[in-house]
């Protein structure tokens, strides 16, 4: 295995590009190195990023924030303006393993393990969050929700990386966030994952929502059908119950130790509900 770090972005590309065999992405390395000794991959390259400019800073950028591809979350929850705009993301991004890990993990890295039960990427998609792929051809910005196929796989071509997350402005009158359920108490992978975000207006009328699941599908979801539920509402107790409806319809779950189909297409409808009316309360509070 032979290992680069590049100092910039078109030398990693290069390096991607030009690499014979597997070629894998080092960030911050948290699911990389387990899969590394656990004999599950076995790249003739590591390229890692670390020490690219930009790569572990955090911009503002047209109201919102830019996030390199090796922002860690202990980071990213220290930030007190993303914080503020978006502490859903924030606080999905902090579920990712111990303190110990949180120095090193990355939401970038989360989206591109491709992971259907990754915690941060119901909350980017809930979001709107778009990333940035560097690669041979150019730069381009896809929406977070278009970057995993299926489990392990992504929409990346040979040769590209991404290089940031952008998480847009935050309307006013606008919360989101997320929870997830889990065996144990720590540290553990969701069995269920609901991400929402919505905007209300003056009269406590919702008037845009985003709603995406993970762990029930092979990629995380974004339910049109739940977003619609919540639009026109005051959020009352018929609508979280068309929410929640919504959600549990749209699940494509696997059974596994971890969880049946039937269980978990229940809890996804409940995680949804209370992340909506999470949400909703944040979203008061920029009242």
């Amino acid at each position: 295995m032979r290992y680069e770090a590049p100092a910039t972005s078109d030398a990693a590309v290069g390096l991607l590009s030009s690499a014979d065999g597997t070629a894998r992405v080092l960030a911050g390395g948290t699911d990389l190195l387990v899969q590394l000794r656990a004999g599950m991959v076995e790249p003739d390259l590591v390229v890692d990023i670390k020490h690219i400019p930009g790569m572990a800073d955090i911009t503002p950028e047209d109201g919102g924030f830019r996030i390199g591809a090796a922002v860690p979350g202990a980071v990213l929850g220290e930030h007190a303006g993303i914080k503020a705009a978006w502490p859903g993301v924030v606080e999905a991004t902090e579920l990712i393993g111990s303190t110990q890990i949180q120095g090193r993990a990355t939401m970038i890295g989360n989206l591109c393990n491709a992971s259907p039960a990754a915690d941060s990427v119901p909350a980017m998609i809930a979001a709107g969050a778009t990333v940035r792929v560097v690669g041979p051809d150019g730069t381009r910005d896809i929406a977070a929700l278009d970057v995993a196929t299926g489990p392990g796989t992504t929409s990346l071509a040979k040769g590209e990386l991404v290089a940031s997350v952008f998480l847009p402005a935050r309307p006013a009158r606008s919360g989101d966030a997320y929870l997830r359920f889990i065996p144990r108490t720590e540290m553990d992978i969701a069995v269920v994952g609901a991400g929402v975000s919505l905007t209300m207006d003056d009269n406590g009328i919702c008037t845009a929502a985003r709603v995406a699941l993970g762990a029930v599908a092979p990629t995380a979801l974004l339910v049109a059908d739940c977003a619609n539920a919540l639009v026109g509402t005051s959020l009352d107790e018929a609508t979280l119950e068309e929410l929640a409806a919504a959600a549990s319809a749209a699940c494509n779950p696997i059974d596994d130790k971890r969880g049946t189909i039937k269980y978990r297409t229940k809890v996804a409808g409940v995680l949804a509900r209370r992340a909506a009316v999470i949400a909703k309360a944040r979203a008061g509070e920029t009242l």
